[in-house]
């Protein structure tokens, strides 16, 4: 569940995410890691981003930033804790969208939205993955 390759796994199909990075780049995350991808949020269009893993303890949490890509700000902190039957999952992103007053409408009746149905998604298939693997 450590590689940055398994987003395409978590994330929602309608969405086209697709790495670019070459496999073995991506096989195991570590701090100072570069990931580019696409994604596809709107309409189809694609856009490109490309992310960093700034911090990595591995079981306990990691941190991704974007360097380049749809957000004029993106911090993502992950974080892992075993609990009985599983492991509980909470992400804390904090974000800024372009474009000043435009941005912040876009944020309130589309953006905001989707990060909650995107993470929804993911903790889902997060959760079906690990029960998987530990059957």
């Amino acid at each position: 569940m450590s590689s940055p390759y398994n987003l395409a796994q978590i994330t929602p199909p309608h969405l086209g995410f697709q790495i670019l990075s070459a496999k073995d780049d991506v096989e195991k995350m570590h701090a100072g890691q570069i990931i580019e991808y696409t994604v596809s949020p709107i309409l189809g269009i694609k856009l490109y981003w490309v992310t960093e893993i700034t911090h990595v303890n591995k079981g306990v949490f990691f941190v991704d930033e974007q360097r380049f890509g749809p957000y004029s700000f993106w911090h993502h902190k992950h974080f892992f804790k075993e609990i009985p039957g599983g492991v509980e999952m909470t992400d804390i992103v904090h974000y800024k969208l372009p474009f000043g007053r435009i941005g912040q409408l876009v944020n309130k009746f589309l953006v905001k939205k989707q990060l909650e149905i995107i993470f929804a998604y993911r903790n889902k298939k997060v959760d079906e993955l690990l029960k998987m693997e530990n059957s």
